[in-house]
Parts: C-alpha cells; sequence; structure tokens
C-alpha cells in the first residue's frame, strides 16, 4: 500500500511503553500537546499523551490514521491509573502460568487497553516460545482479548527506560521512533574508541546515537585533520590528539608534551591566512631572448 496524505492537522500520541502513533482529528477538536486524549484503536478505544501536532502535509503515512475521539476526562485519568495496577496483577498473574508451563520466556510489561478489550503482554526470549495453551488460559481468566508479543532488547529498553551513558533519557523512550541498522563502522568514521563498554547502550547493543549522528560527522570531520595527521601552528610542528565536533575545537600535542587546543574559529582563521599567503604573487623571472 503506498502512501497516504492526510487532509487535516496530526497529532503525535504516546502510550505505556513509549509506544507512539499519528492520529487525525478531524472533528477540530481543541487540542494541545501534554495532553490526555482518548483514541481509536484496533478494537475499541485506548487512551494517550499528545506530544506534538504536526502541520497538514507533513505526514505521509502507509495507511489511513485512526482518529482522536475526544479529550480524555478526570473519570478518564481515574481509568487509566486503575488499569494501571490491574496490569501488575496481570504480569504476575501470566508469570505465573508461564513458570507452570515451563515456558523459557521473560516476561517483561502487561498493557491494558483503556476499555480493556485487550491485553497485551510484553517478554523476550531466546528462542521461539509456544504460548498458545498459556494465551487460551489468560484468555479464559480475563474473559477479553489476549495477544503476547516477544520484542528484542532494544524494545525492551525503552519499555524499561532509563538514561544513557550521556546523562540523558534513553533516546529509544524518548523521540526515536524505528530502530535503524547499526554498525562498529560507524563508531570508526567517528573515530570512537571500539571498546564495546563505551559503545554499547543499556540494551547492550550499539548506541543509537551512533546512526542519527552520522550525518553531522559526515559534515563536521571534514572541516578538521585527522587524529595523527602533522600540522604546523605558530608554536611549531604538533600532531592531532583529538576532535570535539560539538565543542568545535582539536587538541595538538607538541614534541615536548605541550598542548594547545584551537578552536574551529582560529583553524578557519589560520587557513584564510595561509589561502591568502599562497595566492600572492611570486617575484617573476624575466626571461632573455
Amino acid at each position: 500500500m503506498g502512501e497516504q496524505q492526510v487532509d487535516s492537522d496530526m497529532y503525535l500520541v504516546e502510550f505505556k511503553g513509549a509506544r507512539k502513533e499519528y492520529f487525525a482529528n478531524p472533528q477540530c477538536l481543541s487540542i494541545k500537546p501534554n495532553e490526555y486524549v482518548i483514541v481509536q484503536a484496533e478494537r475499541g478505544e485506548d487512551m494517550g499523551l499528545v506530544t506534538k501536532r504536526i502541520p497538514v502535509g507533513m505526514v505521509n503515512l502507509e495507511k489511513r490514521p485512526r482518529r482522536i475521539l475526544r479529550p480524555a476526562s478526570r473519570e478518564d485519568a481515574d481509568r487509566l491509573a486503575a488499569n494501571r495496577e490491574k496490569e501488575k496483577d496481570c504480569l504476575k498473574e501470566c508469570a505465573r502460568m508461564a513458570s507452570d508451563r515451563n515456558l523459557q520466556m521473560k516476561l517483561l510489561d502487561a498493557e491494558l487497553q483503556f476499555d480493556n478489550n485487550k491485553i497485551t503482554f510484553f517478554f523476550t526470549a531466546e528462542k521461539r516460545v509456544d504460548f498458545r495453551e498459556l494465551v487460551k488460559e489468560l484468555a479464559s481468566t480475563y474473559r477479553t482479548r489476549i495477544e503476547l508479543r516477544q520484542i528484542g532488547v532494544r524494545d525492551e529498553a525503552r519499555r524499561i527506560g532509563g538514561f544513557g551513558v550521556c546523562g540523558l533519557p534513553l533516546c529509544c523512550a524518548s523521540f526515536i521512533r524505528e530502530f535503524e541498522p547499526i554498525s562498529t563502522q560507524l563508531a570508526r568514521e567517528q573515530n570512537l574508541s571500539l571498546n564495546p563498554a563505551k559503545i554499547s547502550g543499556n540494551c547492550g547493543r550499539l548506541l543509537c546515537c551512533l546512526r542519527y549522528e552520522k550525518e553531522v560527522y559526515e559534515k563536521s570531520l571534514p572541516l578538521y585533520p585527522k587524529p595523527g595527521d602533522k600540522i604546523t601552528t605558530d608554536k611549531g610542528e604538533g600532531t592531532v590528539e583529538k576532535v570535539n565536533i560539538f565543542k568545535e575545537y582539536m587538541v595538538v600535542r607538541y614534541e615536548g608534551g605541550d598542548e594547545e587546543k584551537i578552536t574551529l574559529t582560529q583553524l578557519r582563521k589560520r587557513k584564510r591566512e595561509q589561502a591568502k599567503r599562497q595566492s600572492k604573487p611570486g617575484t617573476e623571472r624575466k626571461s632573455t631572448s
């Protein structure tokens, strides 16, 4: 199915576990970011938090988006809080049932749809798990639709949340919507250490920022000499030790052990001065006939 152009402003709505989805607002309801809304679900209704409004024409989707039905009321908020408490008991009961069947799976979370028409259980497992009998018992116990969803370690980190080595909330739990392939080649291109402890995230996989910062490095690194390059400054010949593209400077070490921090502005100024010196006409030799 091809991309569809929507005919109204779109709203990005976030649900439990950093799950996000675009919704239309055909009724032109008065909705602002950081407000809870009731939206259409696959079967029934769900409740989520509006995080962003996107102007018409700025979003292309593979299928027609579902609709925002109404702003959430105080009673809706109380029901959502009650669902969150009920989810804890559902998760414990599901874990007990899985243990009784000796299923090799790690239960991570349970999510009740707002109207209780569905319960989704999230888990990780090293191998494929036959959970058909478990689903039957869960459906018999809770009298609603049951879905067991196996997720990877990146999705596990997204649902759990937390903070990265940078001290900020995990990218996967804040703004990244889709995971992209990441390789150690990206670390090499960014002049980073290949020490797994330094380039791995909470999930144990390569840091997501290696991928989405790729374009920044491709644009910024060519402005500097490479680490290890020899350059000549007013202090003499030195070696480029490291480059910091975010604070826009490089560190040069000289033979005596002294170090100098040279900013990108200073580097550009020196390049301009060098270019001027090279462009000055030299003494022309007179030709003899």
